[in-house]
């Protein structure tokens, strides 16, 4: 009996000691990883993330562009095989640009921390700084455009050859500095504050053809390049210290005269510049085209203003916003880019047939302060609306007060019938029209691009 009892108490202990190893080797540190915290790899495929992964991926690779979508979204459903095309030759870089996407409409906590309003919003996290992407959409061109994120800050040309194969390579969407006789450690700061926004360069061998194609006839020289807007050219002689070289490097990032647009007005965002805006009937006729040549004439002479144009024909709810539908165009304004422009007296209007003598008056007024301010109608007030609130806000507001006002319409026609009806089909019919306002406001045919 005392021999059984032993031997029980013996199993117990050796069973409590088997139990106390498997807890202790649970509790190690184990070696693997769940899914959502594996680091995800460069494979030439598109990454698909969620709030679980985000942060790992974004600091898992230098270089990433991230598509913010919707599953109903049709801009979104054409631009993804573009970005399984693109992914692979990206891949393939000796620095590689990963893609990846993110459902925004499901994962909302990720679309709100990244200021997603509308679909796609594309972003590119360089060492885990996000910059918008206003680049192409089609793989071959998003594999050139990605490509400048990767490239040297300054490339070095040693020959004619080299200079115009880099000019080529560069491609339409960015502006590009070519330095001409310089050191390029006089540029070097410059372009990684600006490699988001342009290219660098340094010629160190050309012959006179050069100088001749890129017009500068002496050296040192800084040369911009437009090539979206005809290789539009400046030059600078300098001086070269610091600020000075700025300067022209910030005032050339645009064109002469900017075209504005949905997109050409993201560019002026960071320009402190006030926008010399000229607004005319149609951007496409003669009259318009002779009038952009004299305003690129005097952008040249007073580089502390953005010069801009915009058509009443081509952007009608723009144009409308400065003052009266009636006053005779072509005319100009003084705007901040935000909510508030200036009307020189005298200058209302650009009549007779010297332009150029009316745009150095109007140039002339503003500077003398015979001015009058305005305020901006229209597109600034909808603008401050969006910066508070999100285009996915503003939508589902307007959603929800159409509803309660139709309901209320159908609730005043009908309001014989509620007088003897009793308080539980009240609370029916209160439930249904709830109902039906929630599933207006998530529908998603009513959603935009």
């Amino acid at each position: 009996m005392m021999i059984v009892k032993l031997s029980t108490v013996k199993m117990q202990r050796s069973w409590q000691v088997l139990v106390l190893v498997l807890l202790s080797l649970l509790s190690l540190p184990s070696s693997s990883f769940s899914s959502a915290e594996l680091p995800p790899t460069a494979d030439g495929k598109v990454l698909e993330l969620d709030e679980s992964n985000f942060d790992l991926a974004i600091s898992s690779f230098s270089y990433i562009l991230v598509d913010f979508y919707a599953p109903w979204c049709g801009h979104c459903k054409r631009l993804s095989p573009e970005l399984d095309a693109a992914a692979p030759q990206l891949a393939k870089l000796k620095e590689p640009v990963v893609l990846a996407k993110v459902n925004a409409d499901k994962f909302t906590g990720l679309a709100k921390k990244y200021d997603v309003d509308a679909y796609p919003t594309i972003k590119i996290f360089m060492h885990g700084i996000p910059a918008d992407y206003y680049g192409p959409r089609k793989a071959e061109l998003i594999v050139r455009y990605l490509k400048k994120f990767v490239a040297p800050d300054v490339s070095i040309l040693e020959s004619d050859s080299s200079i115009n194969e880099f000019v080529e390579a560069a491609g339409p969407y960015f502006p590009i500095y070519l330095g001409f006789g310089l050191d390029e450690s006089v540029i070097s700061k410059f372009a990684i504050n600006y490699k988001k926004k342009a290219w660098f360069s340094v010629a160190k061998g050309f012959s006179e053809d050069i100088m001749v194609s890129y017009d500068f006839d002496k050296v040192p020289a800084l040369v911009s390049i437009h090539p979206s807007y005809n290789n539009e050219r400046s030059i600078f002689y300098g001086p070269f210290e610091e600020q000075f070289l700025e300067e022209f490097i910030k005032q050339s990032m645009l064109p002469l005269v900017l075209p504005i647009n949905y997109d050409t007005l993201k560019l002026l965002k960071d320009d402190e510049r006030k926008i010399a805006l000229t607004i005319v009937e149609d951007e496409d006729d003669d009259q318009t085209k002779n009038l952009i040549t004299l305003l690129k004439a005097a952008a040249s002479a007073n580089r502390e203003l953005v010069f801009a144009y915009v058509g009443s024909k081509q952007w009608g709810e723009f144009t409308d916003s400065f003052g009266d539908k009636k006053t005779t165009l072509p005319k100009m304004v003084i705007w901040d880019g935000k909510d508030d422009y200036l009307m020189v007296t005298g200058s209302e209007s650009i009549i007779g047939n010297d332009y150029a003598s009316e745009i150095s008056k109007f140039i002339e007024g503003y500077r003398e302060g015979r001015t009058e301010e305005r305020r901006v109608a229209g597109p600034a007030i909808i603008g401050f609306i969006s910066s508070l609130m999100g285009i996915r806000s503003v939508y589902i507001i307007v959603i929800i007060v159409a509803g309660i006002m139709l309901y209320r319409t159908k609730d005043d026609n009908n309001e014989y019938r509620r007088v003897d009806t009793p308080a539980r089909d009240q609370v029916d019919q209160t439930s249904s029209s709830s109902s039906h306002v929630e599933r207006t406001e998530y529908r998603a045919s009513d959603k935009e691009d």
